[in-house]
């Protein structure tokens, strides 16, 4: 599991390969400033070679460009797949000082923020994939607290009771433990993202 750790968030990231491919085809990267957490989780279309070479290929780009607006990062990685096997896409970034984040995703991917008010924050993404053709994104922005937790994941995973499980005061490190315990999938690519804002 790879772990991130600064004064604004804590972050774990677990991957999975479908049984029996060596390559993943999901692919992920995120970072944290002073300013702003981002975050992005690239599925590439069917598994394998190619859809690894083209999660890569976004991530690797939004590692290069992560300084850009939301906007700006789902069309760069809609024009870096051209020629290549589509991906589903999401992105986001939290502002640590406004208390928002800012969030688009083309595909199958799905993003929850749950505030310790007990509300939860379920965007919808556009239905779709990315693959350099002209695309329209819905970005949208929505505020958090502090001590607020997220969890991004990709399609192998099949997670229920959203809620329940970012709810009260168990550390990351539990919860992870147990989306791996109870959900874990090698039909498929698998990935998830956790993290808790400080």
């Amino acid at each position: 599991m790879n772990e991130w750790k600064d004064n604004n968030v804590h972050v774990l990231a677990y991957q999975t390969s479908k049984k029996g491919k060596t390559l993943c085809g999901d692919s992920f990267f995120y970072t944290s400033t002073d300013e702003y957490f981002v975050c992005v989780l690239a599925d590439g279309l069917g598994s394998g070679e190619y859809a690894n070479e083209a999660s890569v290929a976004v991530t690797e780009l939004i590692k290069e460009n992560h300084e850009k607006s939301v906007e700006e990062l789902m069309e760069l990685s809609n024009n870096v797949l051209i020629k290549k096997r589509g991906a589903a896409v999401c992105v986001f970034k939290i502002n640590y000082a406004s208390k928002t984040v800012v969030y688009s995703c083309v595909g199958n991917i799905r993003f929850f923020l749950y505030s310790p008010s007990g509300k939860l924050t379920y965007p919808l993404p556009v239905t779709g994939y990315l693959s350099g053709r002209p695309q329209q994104y819905h970005t949208q922005r929505f505020t958090f607290e502090n001590h607020a937790k997220f969890l991004v994941f990709s399609d192998g995973f099949n997670i229920q009771g959203i809620k329940n499980l970012l709810k009260g005061y168990l550390p990351i490190n539990i919860i992870a433990d147990n989306i791996v315990g109870k959900y874990n999938n090698f039909d498929d690519d698998s990935t998830f993202i956790l993290g808790s804002l400080l």
